[in-house]
């Protein structure tokens, strides 16, 4: 049986008292507020260590480039004496952390892909913000590609697929519906965007393979797969549309495991109002299913933001374990959000919640449990407990040294390109343009002459006849999506 974990201590009573979040719950999912400089990294730190000790992997953003310290032991130091002395705790055993380092554009961690195709439609439609019709238009090209088992690997391949789509928009209309040149146009210059925004170093292979982050090293702790997102950050949209995604593979490809000792991943959302803003009301509501759905694949989901109205309430109400750090009030909408927080915990009849919430410390916070019947428990005035490791973020070459013994050292350093849309389509253009000119002499040879018997096959035709010989071998004639738009199930 998993030990309970020492979050915080409440110094309010006359005696102290502890505050445990119970590896059983943890996979019903939480949520870590508060302004910033409150002490939510420092709360993420310690939960993430907690979890990596049990053996439990975790995947965190992270954003301000302040959690690389996790994967080495800290020392003393007056400022961490002080708080040891104020809770009253034993003296620290402090340690490191296995740490896999990632980076979409692969500069301060191993390269994170993804390919389009199991990304999908919708979450790209979000990430290029494109409007219903071109969304629509979008998933047609989407369509087209997985009825004839065509890989959309990386964005040349989409570039490829929309060019035939548009130059082919006549025979694809009785089948699939009308296509729209204005939205082909959107859609490819949103794509050229992207591509600039650095798109090129996410969309491609090799893929991550979801396995690659539930790992333990060879003591037994959880690696904690740290996302590189100081830069990722700046471009919002590619942020939340990554994270999404991920999420999204856990929910697809793990099996269900009902209600383990312990979660089998845990997934910090830093930054979590960045998956809402402007989300579109059918992508919420995915959201809302796969959020309430992937604890019985045994993840755990906490958000992290510095407004608890940054969620809503249809995710709110699933997070059951809640670290609130202290929110400001300046405006109505500040008042508002502290009202909102304060009503949200099972009340305290010695605590005046709504009032707490602007007087927390810098490393205070009001906290609430689930208890072992998976009850919210009454909310608490408490400390958060200091981290082991190291708080100052580590050296880049101390960082390289980590990468180097990583158990994924070398597997996603070389990007590839295997054949796919973009060579198929290419192909089936010079294989047309053959068959023309052939076709042309033939009946310069043969002036009087009629071809008798079924006429050739139509364009759209030879296309889905070349696409599945080339491709039905390895991935099948159609590909099936889940619920997020991603690849349903493995795709390797």
């Amino acid at each position: 049986m998993t030990e309970p974990f020492f979050i915080a201590r409440s110094l309010e009573g006359k005696t102290p008292q502890d505050l445990f979040l119970l590896p059983p719950m943890a996979n019903r999912h939480g949520l870590v507020a508060g302004a910033t400089g409150t002490g939510k990294t420092v709360t993420l730190r310690v939960m993430a260590e907690h979890f990596s000790r049990a053996g439990v992997p975790v995947f965190m953003a992270d954003v301000k480039g302040d959690l690389t310290g996790l994967a080495k032991a800290g020392s003393d130091n007056p400022k961490l004496a002080e708080r040891v002395a104020k809770l009253q705790l034993e003296p620290l055993a402090f340690q490191g952390y296995p740490v896999t380092f990632w980076d979409v554009f692969g500069q301060q961690g191993h390269p994170v892909r993804a390919t389009l195709s199991e990304m999908g439609p919708l979450l790209l439609g979000r990430l290029l913000g494109l409007n219903d019709t071109q969304g629509g238009v979008l998933n047609l090209a989407f369509k087209v590609a997985d009825d004839n088992g065509l890989l959309l690997l990386d964005l040349k391949d989409l570039r490829s697929m929309l060019t035939y789509v548009g130059e082919h928009a006549s025979e694809l209309r009785t089948q699939y519906g009308n296509v729209s040149p204005a939205s082909i146009g959107a859609i490819q210059r949103g794509l050229l965007e992207l591509e600039s925004q650095g798109g090129e170093h996410f969309f491609g292979e090799p893929a991550l393979n979801i396995d690659d982050l539930i790992q333990t090293d060879s003591k037994g702790l959880g690696a904690i797969n740290l996302l590189a997102a100081d830069q990722l950050i700046a471009k919002p949209k590619l942020y939340a549309t990554f994270l999404l995604w991920l999420m999204a593979e856990l929910y697809e490809r793990l099996p269900e495991v009902g209600d383990p000792e312990k979660p089998k991943l845990v997934f910090f959302f830093d930054e979590a109002h960045l998956l809402f803003e402007d989300a579109p009301d059918a992508l919420l509501e995915r959201i809302e299913q796969v959020v309430r759905l992937v604890r019985s694949k045994g993840v755990g989901i906490y958000f992290c933001s510095q407004n608890p109205l940054d969620v809503p309430d249809k995710v709110l109400g699933q997070l059951g374990n809640r670290v609130q750090h202290a929110l400001r009030a300046f405006t109505a909408r500040d008042q508002k959000a502290v009202k909102a927080a304060a009503e949200t915990f099972r009340a305290n009849k010695d605590l005046d919640v709504e009032k707490v919430i602007t007087e927390l410390a810098v490393g205070e916070a009001l906290v609430s449990f689930l208890d072992a019947k998976g009850t919210p428990g009454v909310v608490q005035r408490a400390w958060v407990l200091p981290p082991t490791s190291q708080f100052p973020p580590i050296e880049s070459g101390e960082r390289k040294g980590f990468m180097a013994q990583s158990l994924v050292a070398g597997v996603y350093d070389t990007m590839v390109d295997r054949e796919s849309a973009f060579e198929l389509l290419r192909a089936k253009a010079e294989e047309s343009a053959k068959a023309a000119e052939q076709e042309a002499q033939r009946k310069a040879e043969e002036k009087e002459s009629h071809a008798s018997g079924r006429q050739s096959d139509s364009m759209l035709e030879s296309f889905g006849k070349s696409v599945v010989r080339a491709a039905g071998s390895s991935i099948g004639r159609q590909l099936i999506r889940g619920v997020l738009g991603s690849l349903f199930g493995g795709r390797r």
